[in-house]
């Protein structure tokens, strides 16, 4: 009877995630609007009250609505957690793809779509956790409240976590999130070797460079050669490095990490992790990996160039992109004037190039948070270490964490060394993967309601 319950309950999953799936959520031909939906449809269904279950759209926006849903606790003192998923994926032309991508394909174990990781495999098991919990009737002492955004992936319609914090807070008040990031990593013949734990994330700022002058043709050139002399300013840039900022979960990284590797790099990982590493250790990881290197300190890097009039002309005018992934601590006034100091060329003016980021926070990695993700990735992954990082890209979670809720990526989902096509072709996970992180995000968050 207990195997047909499980049956049953896998059965139901896989519909929930087949239904994200194929409902096309992409900015360019979909509506995060219709999964949010087809998720209040499933919640009520298996007994949410109306009043647990919301879609909430920004104004304007018809087709870019998120579902927010509520367990409640037992304790209303006991500060609630909050499970957090964006349901918009990354554009896709179907006629790019060796399979529709908007439709659920089972092959050689593997799910191929369009948000077969990212992110529905995290919103889908969210939601069967939540599904589950009411089923059995457990009763958390901590609210668990869910959030499915839209605008993660789609840019600049609307940021779905940043507008409900400004006019939906209750919504997401928290103690802390748990959201996407911090995958586990498989070798190539499909064993775990890392199962890692997003504890914070760099900050993302673009700057603009621009340089102009008089110009002049290009057959009586003189001194002044505004393209020659950004190029030689951006050389220096290009050399620059920023300032090392070792942070606790930078030190949880690397010290956990030695364990994997041998010789001088284990003892470099090692000396790092315990905070006694010299210059030449940190150089040496530094040069070893670019990651390692992100992992370390800001980085920024020239994206793109603009400039010139006419083959025949000397340029009269210049733009330069720069952009910086920032390490919680420095301010953008500060990362700005560090480009200017790099530049050392008054000439060149520099001014921001993308909106204002949210503060850069550091996340702080207490037991309460990292120990029950290492008992239950134990028990699912026996040997395999548990890995915190600070992730070099960005995610909702930015603006929660900027907002005073700590935000953590935590999935239980290993992918393979390729990347599984992520924000590319023909988007895949394992099956074995997919389910594995249902079981452990179902297992984890019960932890985390019942904590005292």
């Amino acid at each position: 009877m207990a195997q047909a319950a499980t049956n049953t309950q896998l059965d139901r999953y896989r519909e929930t995630y087949r239904e994200m799936v194929e409902t096309d959520s992409s900015a360019a031909t979909g509506s995060c609007t219709a999964v949010a939906q087809k998720v209040e449809a499933r919640l009520l269904a298996a007994g949410y009250p109306r009043q647990a279950v919301e879609v909430i759209l920004a104004p304007g926006f018809p087709k870019d609505g998120a579902l927010v849903a509520q367990l409640p606790g037992t304790d209303t003192k006991a500060p609630a957690v909050l499970l957090l998923a964006h349901i918009d994926v990354v554009n896709a032309n179907p006629a790019d793809w060796k399979r529709d991508p908007f439709k659920l394909v089972e092959e050689n174990g593997y799910f191929f779509g369009r948000g077969a990781i990212d992110d529905k495999a995290m919103a889908s098991n969210l939601v069967d956790a939540l599904v589950r919990y009411k089923e059995e009737g457990f009763k958390p002492r901590h609210t668990l409240k869910l959030a499915l955004t839209c605008g993660e992936e789609s840019g600049g319609r609307v940021k779905g976590a940043k507008w409900l914090l400004e006019h939906r807070p209750e919504t997401l008040k928290a103690a802390f999130a748990i959201n996407e990031g911090g995958s586990g990593y498989l070798d190539a013949a499909g064993k775990p070797t890392v199962f890692g734990v997003e504890a914070g994330q760099k900050v993302y700022q673009d700057f603009k460079l621009v340089a102009t002058s008089p110009g002049a043709h290009s057959s009586r050139p003189g001194k002044d050669n505004v393209i020659t002399r950004v190029s030689a300013a951006l050389a220096r840039l290009g050399a620059y490095q920023f300032p090392v900022q070792l942070n606790d979960v930078a030190k949880g990284f690397f010290g956990r990490s030695a364990a994997l590797y041998e010789g001088q790099v284990r003892q470099d990982m090692a000396a790092i992790g315990a905070g006694t590493a010299d210059a030449a250790a940190i150089a040496r990881i530094a040069d070893a990996d670019p990651t390692w290197n992100a992992r370390l300190r800001t980085t920024c890097s020239a994206t793109t160039i603009d400039g010139g009039h006419a083959r025949n002309a000397l340029a009269q005018h210049v733009e330069v992109n720069v952009n910086c992934r920032i390490v919680p601590g420095p301010s953008i006034d500060a990362i700005r004037a560090a480009i200017v100091t790099a530049l050392d060329d008054p000439s060149i003016a520099v001014s921001d190039n993308s909106p204002p980021p949210p503060p850069p926070v550091p996340t702080p990695l207490t037991r309460e948070i990292l120990g029950p993700i290492e008992t239950v990735a134990a028990r699912l992954w026996p040997g395999t270490p548990v890995i915190p990082a600070l992730s070099t890209g960005a995610t909702d979670g930015r603006f929660l964490t900027a907002a005073g809720i700590p935000t953590y990526g935590v999935t239980g989902m290993f992918v393979d060394p390729d990347g599984n096509g992520v924000h590319g072709l023909d988007e895949r996970v394992r099956v074995k993967s997919l389910y594995d992180s249902r079981d452990f995000l179902y297992q984890l968050i019960k932890i985390y309601g019942a904590a005292r």
